[in-house]
């Protein structure tokens, strides 16, 4: 790990955000010992086909919704084997007869079970039994991601969850977080083109920093966490082989910091950032320390400060072409104009923005939400203050609502035609993931736009893109349609209405006849004059295009 001196920022600086404690966090000081134990992890099954395959489609996609019964009655059906162990250890947090765990040297030497001494049941001494109990210490889960040698098995650890713990039992408050719908989603969003450097902000357990090593040549990954950056360090180097890491060559590929937003990388500019930033708007409060918030989820700053601060700021951190891919949260208050007035504001001028609001929330439902992720909610006096410091938080600034969704920004290169790019989208349908080539061919259209004027733009021959279907609603009776849409089957799955001439001119759009030529035979056609015609369909046309519909004939 790169030394915490030559990164972070002041101890004092640092002591104001967070508090955490990297003591009881996986122990990767072991190189040979963490590749024994990913071998044993692959030899005993402990894979996702393997687990699925032992538990039954059903009960391992239960997993992922933190319902860890039918996993148990799965297992309670046939004897219990190795797999089954490591299943029942380090997903459903079951303490596990010493004998059935294998590799169970090395794993606690990596910290990852201890042995739990059985004591006879009524027995008031305490005396205990000869035979052992393990329990794990963390939560280790099989996750199948792409490699350097195509798709590839690994293991991601992170600190055990409320469901294994118990709802009546809060998180720590330096909890490192393990993979959930947020993690996966930001993976499925990041484009996977080869590039020199990427930076992966607030790490957390390190899987955007796994997806990222195959196709970056290093990585920078920082945390204001120690705990995180040990939890990532000990994860790359548990998945070291699948991921291309040498034997001590971690350093090579990866440089872990410790900091606090971008102060780790000042000065420095990257191909690609990739963040689930610490985005979750909570209340502040005079005298508030480290301690007092989770580090995973809490940036330590008020409202949405963290995002706006990000969103603001990266133009300074990417390379010219670079793109940035997060998730956030943000404040719509009280004379906002759209949900997205304030957002238009925060980023530089040679910043493009796209920003997808994916679902929003009353300050009620928000705090309601974030109290019960860490089960804040369990001790009814304690949740009822937490609940009024929320709502009280939200009223000083006059919210409305909480937006949440997705920031993908790219900074454009010197001397780029046309303003920046501020487009915002509200799409709550369900999206057809992934869609990082989607996001890639956008800024890409969006570029290739801006090089081309009105004529030049219909001397192009446009072609309709595969995805795309359309739809024709009329009343019964009526001879024409009252609408027409075009509707994407792929991507962001949007859909656009249409006037009778945009659709003449996208139903011959086969990639032989240019704009130009179209706009002559619809005029014609129709008996309207050319140059008006063409006029009134250039800003749909470009619209079109920038959002996937239309694409030029050579992509």
């Amino acid at each position: 790990m790169t030394s915490h001196a030559r990164h972070a920022s002041s101890a004092s600086s640092r002591d104001a955000f967070t508090f955490d404690d990297p003591s009881d966090a996986p122990d990767s000081t072991d190189e040979a010992l963490l590749r024994a134990l990913a071998v044993t992890f692959a030899e005993v099954g402990f894979t996702v086909d393997g687990v699925e395959s032992r538990l039954g489609a059903e009960a391992a996609d239960a997993l992922h919704r933190d319902l860890l019964e039918p996993a148990s009655f799965a297992l309670s059906r046939e004897p219990d084997d190795a797999l089954a162990a490591l299943i029942r250890l380090f997903v459903l947090a079951e303490p596990v007869e010493v004998g059935d765990v294998p590799a169970l040297e090395e794993l606690l030497a990596a910290r990852l079970v201890e042995r739990l001494p059985r004591v006879a049941p009524g027995d008031a001494s305490g005396e205990e039994l000869a035979d052992e109990l393990v329990t794990a210490l963390v939560d280790v889960r099989p996750y199948a991601s792409e490699g350097v040698n195509g798709d590839v098995e690994m293991w991601v650890a992170s600190d055990l969850g409320g469901v294994q713990l118990g709802r009546d039992r809060p998180l720590r408050r330096d909890h490192v977080v393990g993979i959930g719908p947020a993690t996966t989603l930001l993976a499925q969003l990041t484009p996977r083109e080869p590039v020199a450097r990427a930076l992966d902000l607030g790490v957390g357990m390190g899987v955007q920093t796994m997806h990222l090593l195959a196709h970056t040549r290093h990585v920078v990954a920082t945390d204001i966490s120690e705990r995180a950056l040990a939890f990532a360090k000990f994860n790359l180097l548990l998945n070291a082989a699948a991921l291309g890491i040498a034997p001590g060559g971690l350093d090579d590929r990866v440089s872990l910091r410790l900091g606090n937003m971008l102060e780790p990388v000042a000065g420095e500019q990257f191909d690609l950032f990739v963040s689930n930033p610490p985005f979750v708007i909570t209340p502040r409060r005079e005298g508030e320390e480290g301690s007092d918030q989770y580090t995973y989820r809490d940036g330590g700053k008020p409202g949405d400060s963290i995002v706006e601060g990000l969103v603001r700021e990266l133009g300074t951190v990417l390379a010219p072409g670079g793109v940035a891919c997060m998730l956030g949260n943000w404040e719509v208050r009280e004379g906002d104009a759209t949900w997205h007035s304030r957002i238009e504001t925060w980023p530089a001028g040679d910043v493009d923005l796209w920003v997808v609001q994916r679902e929003d929330a009353t300050p009620v439902e928000y705090a309601d939400m974030w109290l019960k992720d860490a089960a804040e909610n369990a001790e009814l006096s304690s949740w009822q203050h937490a609940f009024r410091r929320y709502l009280q938080d939200f009223a000083s600034r006059d919210v409305e609502r909480i937006g949440m969704g997705m920031f993908f920004l790219r900074r454009t290169h010197e001397g780029a035609v046309g303003g920046p790019l501020r487009r915002f989208e509200h799409l709550t349908h369900a999206l057809g993931h992934p869609l990082a080539e989607h996001i890639r061919d956008g800024f890409e259209a969006i570029t290739w736009l801006r090089g081309l004027d009105d004529a030049e733009l219909f001397d192009e021959p446009l072609i309709v893109a595969g995805d795309v279907t359309e739809e024709r609603h009329s009343r019964p009776g009526d001879e024409d349609p009252s609408i027409i849409m075009l509707r994407q089957g792929a991507g962001f799955r949007r859909t656009m209405s249409m006037s009778t001439e945009l659709t003449g001119f996208v139903s011959v759009c086969d990639g032989e006849l240019v704009g130009s030529q179209i706009v002559t035979a619809i005029a014609s056609l129709v008996d309207v004059e050319e140059e008006a015609l063409r006029e009134s369909l250039v800003p749909d046309v470009r619209e079109l295009v920038a959002l996937g519909f239309l694409a030029p004939r050579w992509r």
